[in-house]
């Protein structure tokens, strides 16, 4: 096999320009020996030749191309994110300004009628000492002692951070200056006034029920068999009265032992309405709303339909019943199991025992008869389905018979022990008249 190599030589030739890629390749390739010598104007490398630079280009314009979308994609991003910032701050700066009161003018030709007094910040300032005790705190905010010309009271303030608190304070105005009931807590004057917001109510000396039925409670008084059934009855009533008194029907929706509020007298009402529903018309039978209440009182019907009804309520005060007649838990975890009150009473009133059921502090203290009455009572309070369960008119009615179960036996007791005053009474004076040495 024969292989021709030709030879060229362009020295000293004056040439301009770049030798062709096909010159380049020939000599690449072994078969084109080529010199350029004393050509300074002539290029022979690939790096100059036309072809190769537009080449180049190409592939330079193609880098900068992508570059550029890469830029425009990130701006964009930038841009979007930008915008999402602007309308999250915006919606944050709506929610505050309902929050601090900046929609004041709407609230208070509404919701916010002059039926109760409207205090200023400084009175609210003055009335509770600079805010110096605390009664307690809640998701709505933190609730003060106050006076008011020497009438105690209950301030409760919202917190800045509550956004639901706002709404919630508005549903619970607009409840309280609508219904009036000696069960339900009175509502006595509001402020609303920048970023001060709050709720002024009655004074209920002693507290809430959760306090007094803890085991740890540490008051006084410990609650007897009647003044259990007094205070069941007056919530029951409070309740009856939203779903039968008020036209249409109010559903209180977080009915729970620590929203039922005790007076000096243990007289008992029912507060904190922000979460209260009423239905649009009186013939209604329910509401469609988000689940929304306490863990253990909550209407297991309603969490998985999210149909409020009364009976929900009537759940609610179900469980209520049972930690008042048993003292127990509402929720209790044993053996990494979580039990719910109903659960436990029902199987200790498979036994039989009542006192077994009611709680021990009483000390069998109780009229057996009112006590079974009254589990009968919770129990089929807090049944599964809605259509099993009482109305409250029926609770009430039979709510008074058990307190009457019960005064009748201490009414009893009362008479066996007057009449065993005057049998000792009488032996005193026989043996008296029999021993005229003892006068």
């Amino acid at each position: 096999m024969f292989v021709f190599c030709l030879c060229r030589n362009l020295a000293n030739n004056t040439l301009t320009g770049s030798v062709s890629n096909e010159l380049l390749q020939k000599q690449s390739d072994g078969l084109l020996s080529l010199s350029v010598g004393q050509n300074p104007n002539l290029c022979a490398s690939t790096s100059c030749n036309p072809q190769t630079n537009d080449t180049r280009k190409k592939e330079n314009n193609a880098v900068i191309a992508v570059l550029a979308s890469i830029a425009g994609i990130l701006l964009l991003l930038v841009i979007a994110a930008a915008v999402i910032i602007f309308r999250q701050r915006k919606r944050y700066a709506a929610a505050r300004n309902i929050i601090l009161g900046k929609r004041r003018s709407s609230i208070k030709g509404s919701e916010l009628e002059s039926k109760q007094r409207q205090y200023s910040f400084n009175e609210v300032v003055e009335m509770t000492n600079n805010f110096d005790r605390i009664l307690g705190r809640g998701g709505f905010g933190t609730v003060y002692h106050g006076l008011i010309e020497n009438i105690q009271v209950a301030v409760k303030m919202l917190s800045v951070s509550s956004v639901q608190g706002y709404q919630q304070f508005i549903s619970e105005v607009k409840l309280l200056m609508r219904v009036h009931h000696g069960n339900l807590t009175s509502l006595i004057g509001y402020c609303n006034e920048e970023t001060n917001i709050g709720l002024i109510y009655e004074y209920m000396a002693n507290g809430n029920l959760d306090e007094h039925l803890s085991r740890k409670n540490n008051r006084k008084k410990s609650l007897n068999w009647e003044d259990r059934l007094r205070i069941a009855l007056d919530a029951a009533q409070g309740l009856e009265y939203l779903h039968s008194g008020c036209k249409p029907p109010i559903i209180h929706r977080d009915v729970k032992c620590s929203n039922i509020l005790l007076n000096e007298n243990f007289h008992a009402k029912l507060a904190d309405f922000g979460l209260s529903k009423c239905f649009a018309a009186e013939d209604d039978t329910h509401v469609s709303t988000i689940v929304a209440g306490t863990p253990g009182y909550l209407d297991p019907e309603y969490t998985t339909s999210n149909r409020l009804t009364e009976k929900s309520d009537v759940y609610s005060f179900g469980v209520v019943l049972l930690r008042i007649i048993t003292g127990q838990l509402v929720i209790t975890v044993r053996e990494d199991t979580t039990h719910h009150i109903s659960q436990l009473i029902n199987s200790l009133v498979a036994e039989g025992d009542i006192t077994k059921v009611v709680d021990s502090r009483l000390q069998g203290d109780f009229d057996s008869n009112s006590a079974w009455r009254a589990v009968e009572i919770a129990m089929a309070s807090v049944s599964a389905t809605s259509v099993e369960r009482p109305y409250m008119r029926d609770i009430v009615t039979q709510l008074k018979e058990c307190l009457a179960g019960e005064l009748a036996r201490k009414h009893n007791i009362c008479n066996l022990q007057n009449e065993d005053l005057v049998g000792q009474f009488s032996v005193n004076l026989v043996s008296t008249d029999m021993n005229p040495s003892a006068r």
